[in-house]
């Protein structure tokens, strides 16, 4: 059980990945890699914060800005200096290890004792309390920072849903579906690619520093391959919610997240080698892929038989 709620409080953080991995790779069809080091980049801002004492709302936020600067960098770089953008994204994220490394100033921080936005929630229940959910017995302070985390995730999806129906995210939407119209109309493509990116990547940062508040300590190597798990999630949840709406795409992003680390947790649970997991991870997101058109096929061909 213990294992179970793990894997949904790691898949509602991770979502705000998906979030960030959605609005590049779907809204802007921009192929970026950057998120790998700004997940990064926002948990070693926090943890460098939070172990000196910083707010932890202040830190989160901190963080945040920290990602979308390394969003926007990407941007300006693909933009402005003409760089190919997946080449742009690999140029930023192979920077920031080294950036990460001098804001922790070491390979990896304890959070310790530091309080954090989770451990406030957690203070919000008694100790040793237990709720009693169906058949199991699961303790208050999991299910207080289960609630906090889920608010979260609906706040941020309830302002994405908002952004994207104003002039501004109808402009961003229409970027990544025909620049070269939008441009027309006299839209500066440019910014609207750089301010999508930067927005991507701040979500990316918070999910590093959630991610970092909820495990205890930021490491150097904890974003390699989290875009995969990003654009797996995107792909999961597209296939489950069959739209294209972007309320639907916000929802189906929390659903893909949850469910893939629900997957995981599951064939770890089963006895899967921990050295294994990238192999499962490319297996989960190599059948997400393949499995949409393998399921439309075959309806075409029940449908003619």
């Amino acid at each position: 059980m213990t294992l179970l709620i793990g894997s949904l409080t790691m898949g509602l953080i991770l979502s705000l990945l998906a979030f960030g991995v959605l609005i590049s790779f779907r809204i802007l069809a921009f192929r970026d890699l950057t998120a790998d080091g700004s997940l990064t980049l926002g948990g070693s801002v926090a943890a460098a914060l939070l172990v000196s004492g910083w707010n932890p709302w202040l830190a989160t936020l901190l963080a945040i800005l920290a990602g979308a600067l390394a969003g926007a960098t990407t941007g300006a770089l693909a933009t402005k200096c003409r760089i190919n953008g997946l080449l742009a994204g690999i140029l930023v994220m192979t920077a920031l290890y080294s950036v990460n490394l001098r804001v922790m100033g070491k390979s990896n921080v304890p959070l310790m004792d530091s309080r954090t936005i989770l451990s406030s929630a957690q203070q919000m229940a008694k100790e040793n309390t237990k709720w009693d959910i169906g058949l199991w017995q699961v303790p208050a302070q999991d299910v207080c920072v289960i609630g906090l985390v889920l608010l979260l995730i609906a706040a941020v999806g309830a302002g994405m849903v908002a952004f994207f129906r104003t002039n501004l995210g109808l402009a961003m939407r229409a970027t990544g579906d025909n620049s070269d119209m939008i441009r027309a109309l006299g839209v500066d493509v440019d910014w609207m690619t750089t301010l999508g990116l930067a927005i991507a990547n701040g979500l990316t940062a918070f999910a590093g520093a959630l991610l970092v508040q909820y495990q205890g300590f930021a490491d150097v190597q904890m974003g390699i391959g989290m875009v995969v798990l990003g654009f797996a999630s995107v792909i999961i949840g597209e296939t489950l919610v069959g739209s294209r709406v972007v309320v639907f795409l916000i929802c189906g992003a929390v659903m893909g997240s949850v469910l893939f680390r629900l997957l995981v947790a599951i064939a770890l649970r089963w006895g899967l080698n921990p050295n294994d997991l990238k192999l499962v991870t490319a297996v989960f997101v190599l059948v997400a892929l393949v499995a949409p058109d393998l399921w439309k096929a075959a309806r075409k061909r029940l449908s003619f038989a």
